[in-house]
């Protein structure tokens, strides 16, 4: 099975469901839309992560699709540090049909701090409740380390290989330049890490030849089994498209077989506990 680990599906901006603010993105991509992407390139499931950009903690387009997909997608909610109490609302969430994890924003423009008293209590009710929280905390890694090392019996996946991504072409210079805070973080038993969004950060045009060296690093430090692949469509709507974002890790010779099931599903089978039904 081939899982992407991050996507975000969603309406276009209408007074019934408005958007909380309006990205570079396409005006809809349907729950359906999704679908049909995946469908296009053999894609069997993915994790659907509710976009906070436009609907902030509201995961309710996000329950809708995966009732209308339920072999399709498993579904993370953002999560709000200043919630005193959301340990209720991780216990409400987790009785949610398709309901795979739970998320922290922390990017470097974000509003919470590596020493926000609700960053911590998100992961110990994650913990408790036995939920995975996807950590998402690109261009402040340095931050997210402090969390991650605060919170070692809670199960954390890194977003986005931990480093900032663009939203437009092209990558920036030094798009890499964290990598060893990434290969050292390995380090952590209890964290996973998404290799989703990777082929934004290339210099290269398609099929983005040299993410692989960087990669390489990021596979042999991590090992294939904690390791997600994942497009991030539609946030890298403005770079490349759903097939793009695909069929570079399906035809690189850079993987083994065993190494392309365990990257493209297997590890997030394994980080969500879940699997799609076609």
């Amino acid at each position: 099975m081939i899982i992407d680990s991050q996507v975000h599906a969603y309406e276009a901006n209408t007074p019934r469901r408005p958007w909380h603010s309006v990205p570079n993105w396409p005006a809809h991509v349907t729950g359906d839309e999704m679908v049909a992407a995946m469908d296009a390139v053999g894609v069997d499931g993915a994790i659907f992560i509710s976009a906070f950009s436009l609907y902030r903690y509201d995961a309710s387009y996000a329950i809708e699709v995966q009732r209308a997909h339920p072999g399709r997608f498993g579904i993370v909610k953002p999560l709000d540090p200043e919630d005193l109490d959301v340990a209720d609302v991780i216990a409400e969430w987790k009785r949610v049909p398709g309901a795979v994890g739970v998320r922290i924003m922390m990017p470097n423009d974000g509003l919470w701090g590596a020493d926000h008293p609700g960053i911590d209590r998100i992961m110990r009710a994650a913990a408790h409740h036995g939920m995975p929280v996807n950590l998402h905390c690109w261009g402040n890694i340095d931050a997210g380390t402090a969390v991650i090392d605060r919170n070692p019996n809670t199960s954390i996946i890194l977003d986005h290989l931990g480093l900032l991504q663009p939203r437009v072409p092209p990558a920036p210079v030094d798009a890499w330049a964290d990598l060893p805070k990434v290969v050292e973080l390995a380090r952590r038993p209890n964290v996973v890490i998404k290799i989703s969004g990777a082929c934004t950060l290339s210099h290269q045009p398609y099929p983005y030849p040299d993410i692989w060296p960087p990669l390489g690093h990021i596979f042999d430090a991590w090992g294939f089994e904690r390791c997600l692949w994942g497009t991030d469509w539609t946030r890298a709507f403005a770079i490349l498209s759903y097939e793009h974002g695909v069929k570079p890790f399906l035809m690189t010779d850079r993987l083994s077989e065993s190494e392309r099931a365990m990257l493209m599903g297997g590890a997030c089978a394994k980080a969500y506990g879940w699997a799609p039904r076609r």
